[in-house]
């Protein structure tokens, strides 16, 4: 095997992959990069067990084969490289040798039949959506992922496809955070599919915001993301996503309409005073007004009048700080809604233009 190419293709498809090679592993081959070469074509692929990614470029002054490279002494070295260099990579017995210029490192190697592959995908259906779209759907989605659940079906991202419109939805008992798009013509498909959490970080870092069509396979046990130079592929959690839509708020018929940059700054501020614990901010709605009001233990407190389009008589209901600023940073509009119905319910923040983006916030006893 033996392949040349520039320092620059060579270390965007490494990037891709590296990502997902875990540093401890219980295999030796985990800790490697499969590469093969055919014809003028290189692939990478880098897995653990859960995700398998697999990065392309073309290569000149090629031969066939096969091998496995340490992936993370690989990365390192091509990106240490000066600008503009030409790398070569051979393999000799056991060893692959990395030169350019006056450089050369010789690596161990790993046997390729070594290496584990994802199983063959079965019951696929395909969508095909922009870079962008996709991209879009998780960051507004993704950030209310559970963390290390017992719930194990919260430590991931639900992909509710539903005829025309995919929804990417996040939550972890105390908020949610659901997006849409609407796919046309994609048919009268219906499914539900769990990302894990791993596999949808790897797939935010990877998507990136061109307007380019990507490829999704949705099928029984895995997602598979396909763009032209990379493939992603991940397992899937094994469990029953709860019943999201009965969570947003029906009937929140009290509504504050607010800049959403103004809100955002003084939630900043009055986080600041409050219990560092708790995260905990109250919410006073009275007419044309809102105000924020934060304490903690060491008595001290923070205030904030702002200018609200509201006719809430008087309603205060205090909610975590930190999921509050998470939602608004998740929404594009200049104005945002909070929809309340009374002071042991969630609020609903979403855009004064769009239903696009949907936020659910559960109170906090203060």
């Amino acid at each position: 095997m033996r392949f040349s190419l520039s320092r620059e293709a060579l270390l965007k498809p490494l990037q891709h992959v590296v990502g997902v090679v875990e540093r401890r592993q219980t295999l030796p081959v985990l800790s490697n990069l499969l590469v093969q070469v055919r014809g003028s074509d290189l692939a990478l692929t880098g897995t653990d067990l859960e995700v398998e990614m697999v990065a392309r470029a073309l290569v000149e002054d090629a031969q066939d084969g096969e091998t496995t490279i340490p992936a993370r002494k690989f990365f390192e070295i091509v990106r240490a490289l000066p600008d503009g260099s030409r790398v070569t990579v051979s393999l000799s017995q056991d060893k692959a040798t990395v030169s350019t210029g006056r450089s050369r490192f010789t690596l161990a190697t790993l046997p390729a039949r070594d290496f584990p592959t994802v199983d063959a995908l079965e019951g696929v259906e395909r969508v095909s959506l922009s870079e962008a779209l996709l991209k879009d759907l998780i960051e507004r989605s993704a950030f209310a992922m559970a963390q290390q659940d017992v719930r194990y079906y919260l430590n991931g991202l639900l992909f509710d496809l539903a005829g025309e419109r995919l929804r990417c939805v996040a939550t972890d008992g105390h908020r949610l955070a659901l997006c849409e798009a609407h796919l046309p013509g994609v048919g009268s498909t219906k499914r539900q599919l769990i990302l894990p959490r791993k596999g949808v970080l790897e797939l935010q870092r990877l998507l990136e915001a061109g307007d380019g069509l990507i490829e999704l396979e949705l099928a029984r046990n895995h997602l598979r993301m396909r763009r032209a130079d990379v493939s992603f592929t991940s397992k899937l959690i094994d469990g029953r996503f709860p019943d999201y839509e009965a969570v947003i708020p029906i009937g929140a018929d009290k509504t504050v309409a607010i800049d959403r940059e103004v809100l955002r700054s003084a939630l900043q501020r009055a986080a600041i005073l409050s219990n560092e614990k708790f995260r905990g901010v109250k919410l006073e709605a009275s007419p044309g007004q809102l105000r924020i009001v934060a304490h903690n233990p060491e008595q001290e407190e923070a205030q904030e009048e702002l200018e609200a389009d509201t006719r809430i008589e008087s309603l205060a209901i205090g909610f975590n700080v930190t999921y509050l600023l998470e939602a608004l940073s998740a929404l594009k509009s200049d104005t945002v809604l909070l929809n309340l119905r009374d002071a042991n319910s969630s609020v609903l923040v979403r855009e004064n233009d769009s239903d696009r983006s949907r936020h659910v916030v559960m109170p906090l006893r203060l």
